[in-house]
């Protein structure tokens, strides 16, 4: 996909002179770098460039440029999804920047600095013109990642699209990932699948005519930076660099890269989720 640098971003950094690397806990001062739990499978937000078999997507871009303004360096490694939460705790990383839906549960064990807005969506292979509404999946296949809060989600609208009129509930069929949902939707032995709204425009153009939207999506969700509950000063420091890229200008050129404008906030919080 789209592969250069962000000279407006990387000019921002340079204009404003601000760096946040006072804030940051001793440990990682004295080393002088961040280390990032990534998974890359998630385009737009995380991938590989086909053509150079190398990290990129939104969350990339924006590490990259936190770090900078951090005043570290920064290591990306790459960390199973469900391991991420516990290589946290257990500081094998510092940060998680992964496309992780912040959630009240997951807040027990981690802080979420929110960088992002998305919710997920109903979609399907526009093959399949009988399904255009959320009403028109009642009874039908539906595939989604089991590691997220989309089968809840889905099971959720469900018993209010479906079931509370009288309909059959929507089957919730859980794989091991969006990719594995597409593939199975493709095979047509799911009628549709959910992943998050943020992914739906970049897999359409990769596939040309091949995929539509179902509805709206289901909620709106903020997405967070993953940090350890151990380290409250590292969260404030990568609060107060993300604040300053907002405020600059810095954040929404990374975000409109990526086509991704619509998920932008305007105020960093922490522990948003629900």
């Amino acid at each position: 996909m789209k592969n250069f640098v962000i000279p407006a971003v990387l000019a921002g950094l340079m204009a404003t002179g601000v760096s946040f690397a006072a804030e940051l806990p001793a440990a990682i001062k004295a080393k002088g770098e961040i280390v990032v739990a990534i998974m890359p499978n998630y385009p737009p937000m995380d991938f590989k460039d086909p053509a150079t078999n190398t990290l990129t997507g939104l969350d990339y871009d924006l590490g990259n440029a936190l770090a900078e303004r951090l005043g570290v360096k920064i290591k990306w490694q790459e960390t199973g999804f469900e391991q991420m939460i516990n290589a946290l705790t257990t500081d094998r990383v510092d940060l998680v920047l992964s496309g992780m839906t912040d959630t009240a549960e997951r807040q027990a064990s981690v802080t979420f600095v929110d960088y992002f807005t998305s919710g997920p969506q109903f979609y399907t292979l526009q093959k399949n013109k009988a399904l255009n509404e959320i009403t028109d999946l009642c009874g039908k296949k539906v595939g989604t990642s089991r590691r997220t809060t989309f089968p809840a989600e889905i099971a959720a609208s469900s018993k209010i699209n479906c079931e509370a009129n009288g309909k059959p509930a929507i089957v919730v069929i859980g794989t091991e990932g969006s990719a594995d949902a597409r593939a199975q939707l493709r095979q047509s032995r799911i009628d549709a699948a959910v992943q998050g709204s943020e992914t739906l425009s970049y897999l359409k153009n990769q596939e040309k005519d091949t995929y539509k939207t179902v509805g709206l999506p289901l909620t709106v969700q903020f997405t967070g930076l993953g940090v350890s509950k151990k380290k409250p000063e590292l969260s404030e420091a990568v609060k107060g660099a993300l604040q300053s890229m907002i405020d600059d200008g810095s954040y929404q050129t990374i975000l409109k890269k990526w086509d991704l404008e619509l998920g932008a906030i305007k105020t960093v919080t922490i522990n948003a989720g629900q």
